[in-house]
């Protein structure tokens, strides 16, 4: 199937199974999501995908979608555990080669593991991105509204 451009902002719902399906015209297409860049404003420009990885739709704002496309998709994206919202930095301890954190996301608390030498990154619109060893993205958005302890240990690690 190729991508398809949208005159209107696509429907998306969520199966019985917990799959996310694009639906249209030809009946309901089973898709993955993919945030795209930039990663600023990863929760903009999300990538519909088919199960042969080929794009087959965009949205590029979710805040245009119906409320419950919108569910749909926020929720596919929090399982898909492409970009954490952190919260509040709990802890971040340094072992050989390894830095583990414990933050608060706003989908819950986790707990990951970066290399020594990865850092925070700026991003241009403001915020950090914290990429983890499994490739799973932490997004700082406003280091300064963070609580004083959370700033403190990631100022720590910001240049």
């Amino acid at each position: 199937m190729k991508h398809r451009l949208l005159a209107a902002p696509p429907t998306l719902e969520r199966r019985g199974d917990g799959t996310l399906c694009l639906v249209g015209d030809a009946g309901r297409t089973p898709v993955t999501v993919r945030p795209c860049f930039p990663w600023s404003e990863a929760r903009r420009y999300i990538s519909l995908r088919d199960d042969d990885n080929q794009e087959i739709a965009l949205v590029r704002n979710p805040a245009e979608l119906e409320p419950g496309s919108r569910d749909a998709l926020e929720q596919a994206l929090a399982e898909a555990g492409f970009l954490l919202e952190v919260t509040r930095v709990l802890a971040v301890e340094e072992e050989v080669e390894i830095r583990h954190w414990r933050v608060v996301t706003r989908q819950g608390s986790r707990s990951f593991q970066t290399r020594l030498d990865d850092w925070p990154r700026n991003l241009p619109g403001g915020g950090f991105l914290i990429r983890d060893v499994a490739g799973d993205l932490y997004h700082i958005a406003a280091p300064a509204a963070l609580d004083k302890q959370s700033r403190e240990l990631l100022w720590a690690f910001v240049d």
